[in-house]
């Protein structure tokens, strides 16, 4: 990871903006980094990111190091997104992840910004260094546990979650195992569940597509009827084929791959089985194929081949990409995509199990080319990523949402004692499976209506336009959300650091703390309560009629124009319109909070709240 900073930013800004903290390093870059960001292959948007952090450890023995991004925080905060463990992340990978939860947050109206974190790490690690790991990691990211909370994704799992509770608190991860009263993400399969509940609302609600020209023919199938393939049999597709079982029992799953293959049989293959399989090995077609094909030859019914991506060759009703791949199609090879759009299969639907989303300006180019050829040419209904696969996000909300009562906190003396908190759990574990349940019961409940609702709004979306892509449309119902909570935000939710000094300074003190600070505006304290603003225009009109050397009363403002921490945005704006003022402390009881102005609302949230309503 060091190697990689290192090609992409100079050793000058290395050392300036290194941050250390027993052997901790941390590079942090805020919105206002825009050059910096995009050297390591980030691009500043309206929404985001708010805040990227590059961080590693300099005295493991053992190699330690990711990156977080905190993308938007408009839905509420803390952010919370997953963390991803692969050898090859980038910080732009998590930039667009980070992007993905912001939309899938606001997409299941959740109070939670987007956000998402990366472990550079080997495949093939041993299960007790991956645990050192993890471990070494949840003491990287304490430092943001107020703005970001982990849970699951490629490459971790529920239990990594508990090993970061372990070390942080219990409320500093989500997805957490039983015995923590969690929801666990991938042990319940809350993601594939929600795809499922995607594809049977779908099927209830599509016939109001056929006001498309392209869709005037679209036949649904019964239930008997019903194929469907998945790509990528892990923690989302074979849930997700599992669920699909459940809930409708004569559909049937006629092709999966994975990693090392893939599986199709027309007539069905045998989910039950591929899913205990999949339980205990994790890749299933190699080890089905040697185990039951091999046996049989080509008398066998089901189809093998070790090229995986071929699974989208073949035809079903449904095909769900559930792998984590941004491109599973593509119309040009330079976007590797799985398939070429000219090859892919014959399908009705596509509902996206896998995070495609990314806010990337040629992989939003590349999507749009894709959609432009699938839903309009090739007659695919399409039902984007984070308007489906919220499931996941929406159980581990509810590990926030329903809170921890203060007895089941984990006493901070036992922090980072395996043993001890062990103890403690056994001790509560009775109280803490009655939690879990009843998280369980409200993120069922919450996971059927949000997705269902979402097919209905991004189906009529579509119907009554008939010139929009479901990129767009999807992109619009999560925006709208994020612009309508982002009017209720307060001066406490937008604020940012407003330099202080005392009373008892003078001009030239002052002065230097203006341009250290790069701050229009400097709070004036006196015993720690504000009496006082000073200004780089003071500082000059001063300097001008030759007052120097004198205190801070004799040129500062007085009569203080101040937001309460509770003031809306909208009030903002009306209160710098009003005084003709372009910035104002936020002061409670006395006591400087930060500062708001009218560049930081432009910048972060008027053009943003204008730009989505006008579009």
């Amino acid at each position: 990871m060091e190697i990689f900073l290192q090609k992409h930013l100079s050793e000058a800004i290395l050392k300036t903006r290194l941050k250390k903290n027993k052997g901790n390093c941390y590079l942090e870059f805020s919105h206002t980094d825009e050059v910096l960001l995009s050297r390591i292959g980030i691009v500043v948007d309206k929404l985001g990111p708010d805040l990227v952090v590059c961080m590693w450890n300099e005295e493991s023995p053992i190699e330690i190091g990711g990156y977080l991004v905190v993308d938007n925080l408009s839905m509420g905060k803390p952010s919370m997104g997953g963390i991803r463990m692969l050898p090859d992340i980038t910080p732009s990978d998590i930039y667009n992840l980070a992007r993905g939860m912001t939309l899938k947050n606001a997409a299941a109206n959740l109070p939670y910004g987007g956000g998402k974190a990366g472990i550079v790490a080997e495949r093939e690690i041993t299960v007790e260094k991956h645990k050192e790991i993890v471990r070494c990691f949840a003491r990287l990211i304490y430092r943001y546990k107020d703005i970001y909370i982990p849970g699951p994704d490629v490459g971790t799992n529920d239990a990594d979650m508990k090993i970061i509770a372990i070390e942080n608190g219990i409320d500093c991860a989500v997805s957490k195992p039983l015995e923590m009263g969690g929801n666990r993400i991938d042990e319940l399969g809350a993601a594939g569940g929600g795809v499922v509940i995607a594809l049977q609302t779908l099927l209830e609600i599509l016939p109001r597509m056929r006001v498309l020209p392209q869709f005037a023919n679209l036949e649904i199938p019964e239930s008997k009827d019903l194929t469907v393939l998945i790509q990528g049999f892990g923690a989302v597709g074979a849930h997700a084929a599992r669920i699909l079982k459940e809930r409708i029992p004569e559909a049937k799953v006629i092709g999966i791959s994975d990693l090392e293959g893939y599986l199709y049989n027309k007539s069905s293959l045998p989910v039950d089985e591929l899913y205990k399989l999949w339980k205990k090995v994790k890749l299933v077609t190699n080890i089905y194929f040697k185990n039951k094909i091999m046996k049989k030859g080509y008398k066998h019914p089901t189809k093998f081949s070790t090229n995986a991506n071929n699974l989208l060759l073949e035809n079903a009703f449904c095909f769900i990409p559930a792998a984590p791949i941004f491109n599973y199609l593509g119309v040009y090879p330079s976007e590797s995509p799985s398939m070429l759009v000219e090859r892919m299969g014959k399908w009705s639907v596509i509902v996206e199990g896998a995070n495609t989303y990314s806010p990337d300006p040629n992989r939003k180019a590349a999507r749009t080319r894709m959609e432009q050829i699938v839903y309009r040419d090739k007659k695919v209904m399409i039902a984007n990523d984070y308007l489906v696969n919220s499931g996941g996000v929406i159980f581990a909300a509810q590990e926030h949402i329903i809170k921890t009562p203060d007895n089941l906190q984990i006493p901070e003396e036992m922090l980072g004692n395996q043993d001890a908190v062990e103890k403690w759990l056994k001790d509560n574990s009775n109280e803490f499976a009655e939690l879990s349940k009843k998280r369980l019961n409200a993120g069922e409940e919450y996971r059927e209506d949000v997705i269902h609702h979402n097919m209905i709004e991004l189906v009529d979306l579509l119907a009554t336009n008939p010139d929009m892509l479901p990129c767009v449309a999807a992109e619009r119902i999560s925006l709208l959300r994020l612009t309508s909570k982002e009017s209720e935000r307060t001066a406490q939710d937008i604020m940012i650091p407003i330099p202080t000094i005392d009373v008892n300074k003078n001009i030239q003190e002052a002065a230097a703390l203006i341009i250290n600070e790069n701050s229009g505006i400097i709070a004036v304290l006196s015993e720690g309560k504000l009496v006082g603003v000073v200004t780089d225009w003071d500082i000059t009109k001063a300097t001008a009629e030759g007052i120097i050397n004198v205190k801070l009363d004799k040129i500062m403002t007085k009569n203080v124009i101040t937001a309460s921490p509770n003031l809306t945005v909208l009030d903002i704006v009306r209160e710098l319109e009003q005084f003709q003022i372009s910035a104002m402390p936020v002061v409670e009881e006395g006591k400087v909070l930060g500062k708001v102005s009218s560049d930081l609302i432009a910048q972060r949230y008027i053009l943003d709240f204008l730009q989505t309503r006008g579009s």
